[in-house]
């Protein structure tokens, strides 16, 4: 078995697609997965995959073409989605579920319908992978909470499970195309930015500073501090349902909610 060791990532995954289908090994012969084995298995051969933008985009490319936006956009998802290893026997690596689910759905006449194949087990985990990150993305698109910078700035700070940056900076690029604003995802230390008029782009932040980001203009601590004194004039008392409320805003949105600063 030739087994393409990927990095966790849209691109990671999608040249480790690449590479393995060039390889002409056999679709049998090969597995992905995007972590590093503990202990490597002797009949095994490890290839070790570098991201290539190129790559990956046709990837992509081929998949918008032969199976349409939204199969595109839920493999796409699935690829963000957090793995957590497991050494169930049954267990299958999602670099593979998406592999396996690319070469179906480019095996099929209607290669849009492949997602419908959930009898087939790696179809069933690109589903599941998908759901999960598309949940949360949605769950954030109104939890996440702007703050406007003493420069002008909207930023707001995220510590999602699964990498929803991108879909996120994608979304408020459309809804708010002719502001400045930065999204941090403090979990896995990158941040989308948008330039007002123009599109984002993703980024480490390995240089960010810090007390830039608590220096607020006046106009939001004012704003901050009405909000605050809104939801504290609505509250009832004695109908207090802690329970309720952690459905309805799950705690590790709440970290990064203004009107919950004071309660945590």
């Amino acid at each position: 078995m030739y087994i393409f060791l990927c990095e966790d990532s849209i691109d990671g995954i999608f040249t480790g697609v690449y590479d393995a289908w060039a390889s002409r090994y056999g679709h049998q012969n090969v597995s992905l997965t995007t972590h590093t084995p503990d202990n490597y298995t002797l009949f095994d051969e490890y290839i070790t995959v570098t991201p290539d933008t190129e790559k990956s985009q046709k990837v992509a490319n081929t998949l918008r073409t032969q199976l349409g936006e939204e199969v595109f956009s839920q493999i796409c998802e699935a690829a963000s989605a957090l793995e957590e290893p497991s050494h169930r026997h049954n267990y299958i690596p999602k670099a593979d579920a998406v592999y396996r689910t690319i070469v179906l759905g480019l095996s099929l006449k209607n290669g849009n319908r492949v997602l419908d194949y959930l009898g087939e087990p790696y179809v069933n985990r690109v589903f599941q992978l998908s759901r999960a990150t598309g949940n949360e993305a949605h769950h954030l698109l109104g939890f996440l909470r702007f703050q406007e910078l003493e420069n002008g700035v909207l930023f707001a700070r995220i510590h999602p499970k699964n990498d929803v940056l991108s879909f996120l900076a994608n979304h408020f690029s459309d809804r708010l195309p002719e502001e400045n604003f930065m999204i941090y995802d403090e979990t896995r230390k990158k941040a989308a930015l948008h330039r007002k008029g123009s599109y984002f782009f993703l980024t480490g932040t390995e240089d960010l500073d810090e007390q830039l980001l608590q220096r607020l203009s006046p106009q939001e601590l004012e704003y901050q501090k009405l909000w605050c004194g809104f939801f504290e004039s609505i509250a009832i008392e004695a109908r207090c349902n802690p329970k309720l409320q952690n459905q309805n805003i799950p705690k590790r949105f709440q970290k990064n909610a203004v009107e919950f600063s004071s309660h945590l």
